[in-house]
C-alpha cells in the first residue's frame, strides 16, 4: 500500500438547491486502501456528493475528513487543491491538443524526472511507450487508462470516479472497469466510485453505499447488500426480485409455494416474500408439489426466461438452464432452494 493511502470519514451531509433537498443526513465512511461504490438512481444525490468530498461545492451541515483531516466543517473550509483528492470524470477528460505524455504530466510538479515519472505512470496502467500518441489515437478504455495514469501521478490521498466507463461499450466496459480497479488495488489507493450500475457496483467494490432520495439506505459488503438487504426498497433496488404475499409465524414464511425459513428477523403477521431468481427451480410435474402453469418461455443463451402462474393466480418468472424445453401450456412444479428474505407488508393505500 501506497503511503499516502488515506481514509475518508463524511457525516451529517445535508446539501439543497433552493428548495430541491438532494442530501439529508449522509454518512459515508471508506477505509484507508479499499473502494468503496456510491450507487443509486439517477438524481439521487450520488455526483453532489462527490463534489462536496472533492470540494467543488460545500454541504450546508456536516463534517468531511480525510485522513484524519477536517476539510469541511465547524466553518472551515479547505481549498480543493490543498485537500490531495483527485478526479476521474465520465468522459477522462484529456486534453486533446497535448500528448499522451503531456496529460499525464499535467498531474506532475515540473522539473527533473518528469519524463520518467509519466513512463512509470503509463507502465502502471499498462500503456507503455505511448508517451508520444495523442488522445485521439487511443480507443475509449486506453484513453480511460490515461486519465487514470493522470489521476494517480498527482499521488492523491483519495481519488473520486464520477461513473468513468458509462461511455465506453459494454464489452470495453466490463474489461476497462476490471483492469482499472486491479490497478487501484495494486497501488493501494482508496476510492470512490460513483455509479448507477449495480453488476459495477457489486463486482468491484469492497463496500456499496446505496444511497436512495439523498440518504444511504443500506452500506454493507456487496455479498451482503444482495444476500440481505435491510428493507423491501432494497432488495428491489439490488438485483431482480421475485415477490410473494405470505405470513411469517416464528420465522417461516407461508407463501403459494410452501414453507420456507427466513433469513433475517421479521415479526410474525403478513409480510412481503422475498426472492431471488436463481432460487427458482423448475422441474416435471410430481406429486406433493407446488405446480404452476407455463405462460411463455423466452431464450436468451445461457438461460432461458420462463414466466408461470401459480395456481392461487400469482404471476412468477424464473430461470432455467439455456437448453431448457419447456413448452407452454405445460404444468411445471417450482422449488425454493434456501432460505428468503421477507418485510413486513405495507400498508394498504
Amino acid at each position: 500500500m501506497t503511503d499516502y493511502a488515506a481514509g475518508i470519514a463524511a457525516h451529517g451531509i445535508h446539501k439543497s438547491y433552493r428548495h430541491r433537498r438532494v442530501l439529508a443526513g449522509v454518512d459515508l465512511d471508506v477505509p484507508a486502501g479499499t473502494i468503496t461504490a456510491v450507487l443509486g438512481p439517477s438524481g439521487c444525490g450520488k455526483t453532489t456528493l462527490l463534489r462536496i468530498l472533492a470540494g467543488f461545492d460545500d454541504p450546508d451541515a456536516g463534517v468531511v475528513r480525510i485522513a484524519g483531516r477536517e476539510v469541511v466543517g465547524n466553518g472551515n473550509v479547505v481549498a480543493v487543491h490543498r485537500r490531495r483528492v483527485g478526479l476521474m470524470p465520465q468522459e477522462g477528460a484529456l486534453f486533446p491538443h497535448l500528448t499522451v505524455g503531456g496529460n499525464v504530466a499535467c498531474g506532475l510538479t515540473s522539473g527533473n524526472g518528469v519524463t520518467g515519472q509519466v513512463a512509470h505512470w503509463l507502465d502502471v496502467v499498462g500503456l507503455p511507450g505511448l508517451a508520444d500518441a495523442r488522445p485521439h489515437e487511443l480507443s475509449g478504455g486506453q484513453q480511460q487508462r490515461v486519465a487514470l495514469a493522470r489521476a494517480l501521478a498527482a499521488q492523491p490521498r483519495v481519488l473520486l470516479l464520477d461513473e468513468p466507463f458509462a461511455s465506453l461499450d459494454a464489452g470495453l466496459r466490463v474489461r476497462g472497469r476490471e483492469d482499472i480497479a486491479e490497478i487501484l488495488r495494486a497501488a493501494g489507493t482508496t476510492a470512490v466510485l460513483v455509479t448507477h450500475d449495480q453488476t459495477e457496483a457489486l463486482s468491484l467494490a469492497d463496500s456499496v453505499a446505496l444511497l436512495i432520495d439523498g440518504t444511504v439506505a443500506q452500506h454493507a459488503a456487496p455479498a451482503d447488500l444482495y444476500g440481505r438487504p435491510a428493507n423491501l426498497q432494497t432488495a428491489r433496488f439490488v438485483g431482480a426480485t421475485v415477490e410473494l404475499a405470505g405470513t411469517c409465524r416464528a420465522g417461516v414464511a407461508h407463501t403459494a409455494l410452501g414453507a420456507h425459513p427466513v433469513r433475517s428477523g421479521v415479526a410474525d403477521g403478513p409480510a412481503v416474500v422475498v426472492l431471488r431468481p436463481e432460487q427458482l427451480r423448475t422441474g416435471d410435474d410430481g406429486p406433493g408439489q407446488s405446480t404452476a402453469r407455463v405462460r411463455s418461455c423466452r431464450f436468451y443463451g445461457a438461460d432461458t426466461t420462463v414466466h408461470v402462474t401459480l395456481p392461487d393466480g400469482s404471476d412468477l418468472q424464473l430461470r432455467s438452464p439455456g437448453d431448457a424445453r419447456i413448452a407452454p401450456g405445460s404444468t411445471v412444479t417450482v422449488e425454493v432452494v434456501g432460505d428468503v428474505l421477507a418485510y413486513p407488508s405495507p400498508p394498504a393505500g
